[in-house]
């Protein structure tokens, strides 16, 4: 059997007719998406059919992604190519964190869907409180970007590959950052088109209010090890797991150094599920050595024979 990795991608990589071709040839996908539509009306229909400004909303995008992510988990697990595969660790970027949950088998589908929507519901009010903005640098040295951060007030939000770090916060702070990343000889500096500052500190009322929520959820313990995006480092601990979701809302999203605990362990091949191909480009840049397959679509299970 080979060992993978599951990885997840995070917002951002929704599109219209998403998740429609598993839903159509898949019963045990199309089940996810009918506990889906219990808890989010009508999401199946905004996901398939749109119109984009819907499905890009708070209300409908987080747990879209999430949907179609754990969706696209299910039909593979049915498929023969699975018998073949050894699942070692799982993980995600940002959101992802979640599909990544749910695929341990720590938490069901229905229970984590709750989590996701009240996490979005919490972020977008803390959002309308402070208004924040985020910008990804590219081709700019870590310890130089984390120094002028420091300097200005803005804060990491995404450590996503050696030449790609995202910095987030208050708009006047990022703004400042950004120019004197730009100055000091970045590749390039792009402002990203987001409703807030999220894995910043400006989220902090959205990561207590679900502190609080967390207390009520019970979690098996995951059959195999996650990451989560606050320390990187493996566990199924289910006490450290429930502590970090929600730290997780205002800390730097440690991507890098989770693939590369991951590859360290002797796992090299990873499986990038869900929509959007994102993961693999960073994994590129991380390790080129490293194997990703991509299940976006039902045709993408025959890839893994």
């Amino acid at each position: 059997m080979k060992d993978v990795a599951f990885i997840f991608p995070g917002q951002g990589a929704q599109a219209v007719g998403m998740g429609k071709e598993f839903y159509e040839s898949s019963a045990e996908s199309q089940a996810v998406f009918q506990q889906a539509d219990e808890i989010v009306k009508g999401l199946s229909k905004v996901m398939f059919e749109g119109p984009a400004e819907t499905l890009t909303s708070t209300a409908y995008c987080q747990p879209a992604i999430f949907t179609y992510s754990i969706a696209a988990l299910c039909a593979l697990q049915v498929h023969p190519v699975y018998k073949t595969l050894q699942p070692k660790f799982a993980c995600g970027l940002s959101l992802g964190e979640y599909s990544a949950l749910c695929s341990t088998g720590g938490l069901s589908f229905r229970d984590t869907m709750k989590l996701v929507v009240a996490r979005s519901s919490y972020m977008e009010e803390a959002t309308q409180a402070r208004a924040g903005t985020m910008a990804a640098i590219i081709g700019f040295d870590k310890d130089q970007l984390v120094a002028i951060c420091q300097e200005t007030g803005a804060e990491v939000a995404n450590f996503n590959a050696p030449d790609q770090i995202v910095i987030t916060g208050e708009v006047d702070k990022v703004k400042a950052a950004s120019a004197k990343i730009e100055e000091a000889g970045a590749k390039r500096v792009i402002p990203l088109d987001v409703s807030g500052a999220f894995h910043s500190s400006l989220m902090k009322p959205a990561a207590e209010r679900f502190r609080k929520k967390l207390r009520n959820v019970r979690l098996m313990k995951p059959e195999f090890p996650m990451l989560s995006n606050v320390d990187a480092k493996p566990t199924q601990s289910t006490a450290h797991i429930i502590k970090n979701l929600s730290k997780q809302i205002t800390s730097s999203v440690q991507w890098i150094d989770s693939i590369e605990a991951i590859a360290q362990s002797g796992v090299t091949t990873f499986l990038e599920v869900g929509p959007g191909t994102v993961l693999k480009g960073l994994i590129r840049k991380i390790n080129p050595e490293l194997k990703v397959y991509n299940i976006r679509k039902p045709e993408d299970l025959e890839k893994l024979t």
